[in-house]
């Protein structure tokens, strides 16, 4: 099940909101065939999109 939020800038979560996420914390992650636990092989696999830069941009 996907729940979806929006929180705009500045918004402070409810405290129905913050006893939810507790809650959730402790579930355990279901995988499924749609998305299945990777291999520690599998995960080494993975790259930044966007590399890193080597200096600062000046805006």
């Amino acid at each position: 099940m996907i729940v979806r939020r929006i929180i705009y800038e500045g918004q402070k979560p409810t405290p129905e909101q913050i006893e939810e996420i507790k809650a959730l914390k402790d579930r355990p992650i279901v995988f499924d065939e749609d998305c299945p636990e990777l291999t520690d092989e599998e995960l080494k696999q993975f790259r930044r999109v966007n590399p890193r830069r080597k200096e600062k941009a000046v805006s």
